[in-house]
């Protein structure tokens, strides 16, 4: 017996110290790959079925080695959770003191010097003006300066802006509050630790070179572990994007303001180019406003409104560079806005520029408070790669879903990998006995105009049976809003909508509703935990392919046609399956769990490719008698009375 399959066992170290412990063989199997591909500095795609134990599985090793592990998950809320629970019940068992630190991106972070800025800036709202005072009362008792600590101001509320940093407005060594500074704080705690968890998000803003914090970490590790690995190349592609918008120069006009207080003259000197600067991001915003909501830059380019607004906008940025340019000896902070304007100036340029390289896509969007400018590549596979050859560790990815039909092929090419090692884990869970997979028959062309009322009508029956409890899951906005109108007449449980409140408060209230019905989409695909009776349903009304007219999206098929591929085949199948796996997913999350999974989309069976959706999913029994969809529930029913 190994020593992973030795401490993961019935008599091991986590099973008699972690309690509701269960020993898998799978889980035994992914510690003892993770861990010989650590001694090899091996690339390694470990794709674990729920119920896998795969956190555990990579953290063991971690615990037990010597050398620096980096763990990078998909959001924030799983690296608290890996952080707080994970790792310290597994280290507990282990009887080991992890020398492990938390580290975020630095607008987690409070930055003081901001937040001194701030409070002097007489131009804020009431409500901002109150939001600020409780910020600087949490200053005084924080030990982290994690935003995260104080639930009493919204994590999305704009005062937030005002007490973190960014890359750009950070004075780094030079910053008077630098000695204090939380950020620092963090940043040392990982370089002085073995195990150091990170997000996807901090993971590629260093490893794309726009340093947050972090890069200096990078070269010493020996292992980076990417947890919801499904998420990286669409991670990396925005990670790869220089981006500029209304925003960023808005608050570089801002900030240049705010650094005049206490250096004489400057504020004279500074007023009259900001002014226009914030005049022409006006204009350019306006002629952003007569154009569709996002597109290819290419194709509104010649537009006269838009030209002469960049232009504008170009010449008055100049101006305001050349201003600072006089000012930047006279202060640190004038400095700093220097060179973000110089960095700024350049950007634009390139963004409008006619020469753009062919492997990126140009492209805009806008918002009901401005506009941001794009440069996209168009595959992150070669940059992957390059990054991976300067850092000489071991790769492991892993998650439930990084396989089509069984094959990494997809997720290997994206990835830019080359002969990895490749593991594939079943789930333990009895999906023959805990579920059934039912697809509606009679359904129409999902293009249909009445589609999503027909996908409703056929649900109905599976709510009276299942007592609501489900979740309702949507490839768009336009059909959630629908439902979300037509179902209430209809049944009588309790309706909970995204968009009606953050999510973690639905699903506090779902879990605790006794009945109700959620209905999501987007977001709500992936990353939902409800375990236990509260949901018994999950319905997805269509394929989730990637929606039609994405600039982004467009050009790389339009790449893909060039270069001889198909595009739907070998880009849009692969994605929407592993989106799809990521719904069905919602369903079973343990052993006690029991469920019925909906399937609505009748292009499952009437076209070719629906065969890889199948058989992609978990060994669900199938059937398109509502009658077995009744009669499944009615045996947990007489189970429950017995």
């Amino acid at each position: 017996m190994s020593e992973y399959a030795d401490l993961l066992g019935a008599a091991g170290a986590l099973a008699a110290h972690i309690d509701g412990f269960v020993p898998r063989a799978a889980q035994q199997a992914m510690a003892e790959a993770v861990a010989d591909a650590v001694t090899a500095r091996a690339q390694l795609l470990v794709e674990a079925g729920t119920g896998t134990g795969k956190t555990f599985a990579y953290l063991l090793p971690a615990l037990r080695s010597e050398d620096r592990f980096i763990i990078s998950t998909g959001t924030k809320a799983l690296q608290d959770q890996l952080f707080k629970r994970d790792l310290p019940r597994v280290a507990r068992a282990l009887g080991v003191t992890p020398h492990a630190a938390l580290l975020k991106g630095r607008a987690n972070y409070l930055c003081l010097h901001r937040l001194d800025l701030a409070r002097t800036d007489g131009r804020l709202s009431p409500l901002e003006t109150q939001q600020l005072g409780l910020i600087h009362a949490w200053s005084a008792r924080t030990r982290s300066g994690d935003r995260a600590e104080l639930a009493a101001v919204p994590e999305d509320a704009p005062v937030w802006l005002r007490a973190t940093s960014t890359t750009e407005n950070c004075l780094g060594g030079e910053c008077p509050r630098f000695e204090d500074c939380w950020l620092v704080k963090a940043r040392r705690a990982a370089q002085e630790a073995r195990v150091v968890v990170v997000n996807h998000h901090l993971l590629l803003a260093d490893l794309a070179l726009k340093q947050d914090g972090f890069g200096e970490i990078l070269p010493g590790a020996a292992a980076f572990v990417i947890d919801e690995a499904h998420q990286l190349p669409e991670l990396a592609g925005q990670f790869f994007t220089e981006s500029l918008s209304h925003r960023q120069l808005a608050d570089l006009a801002q900030d240049a303001l705010a650094e005049c207080a206490g250096v004489s003259g400057a504020l004279p000197a500074l007023s009259p180019p900001v002014d226009a600067l914030q005049q022409s991001l006006r204009g350019a915003r306006l002629a952003f406003e007569r154009l569709p909501e996002r597109a290819a830059l290419d194709t509104h380019e010649g537009e006269p409104a838009l030209a002469v607004a960049l232009d504008t906008l170009a010449t008055a940025l100049r101006e305001f560079d050349a201003a600072l340019e006089t000012q930047a000896a006279r202060s640190k902070g004038l400095a700093a806005v220097y060179e973000r304007g110089q960095r700024a100036q350049a950007l634009l340029a390139r963004l409008c520029a006619q020469d753009a390289p062919a492997d990126a896509v140009r492209w805009y969007e806008r918002h009901p408070r401005g506009f941001a400018m794009h440069a996209t590549p168009l595959d992150v596979a070669a940059p992957l790669a390059a990054l991976r050859a300067r850092m000489p560790a071991a790769w492991i990815y892993t998650s439930a879903t990084l396989t089509v039909a069984g094959r990494f092929d997809h997720l290997v090419q994206r990835l830019g990998l080359r002969e990895p090692r490749t593991l594939r884990l079943d789930s333990p869970f009895d999906y023959a006995r805990q579920a059934l997979c039912y697809l509606p028959p009679g359904l129409p062309d999902p293009s249909g105009r009445d589609y999503t009322v027909r996908v409703l009508e056929a649900v109905l029956p599976v709510l009276a049976a299942s007592r609501g409890r489900a979740f309702l899951l949507f490839t768009s906005h336009r059909a959630l809003k629908l439902a979300a109108e037509w179902l209430p007449e209809r049944m009588p449980w309790p309706l909970l909508v995204q968009g009606s409140a953050p999510r973690h408060e639905l699903l506090q209230r779902f879990r605790g509703s006794a009945g109700g019905v959620l209905l999501g989409a987007a977001s709500f695909w992936e990353g939902v935990d409800v375990a236990g009776e509260a949901l018994s349903v999950v319905v997805m009304d269509k394929l989730p392919f990637e929606a039609p007219g994405d600039p982004v999206l467009e050009a790389r098929l339009s790449a893909l046609r060039d270069a001889g591929a198909n595009p739907f085949a070998d880009w849009q199948v692969p994605n929407a399956v592993i989106a799809f796996k990521q719904g069905a997913g919602r369903l079973i999350r343990s052993i006690e769990d029991r469920g019925v999974l909906v399937l609505c989309d009748p292009r499952l069976s009437a076209r070719g490719y629906g065969r890889q959706f199948l058989d992609s999913l978990p060994p669900l029994p199938r059937t398109r008698r509502v009658e077995d969809v009744q009669a499944f529930f009615a045996v947990a029913k007489d189970a429950a009375e017995a």
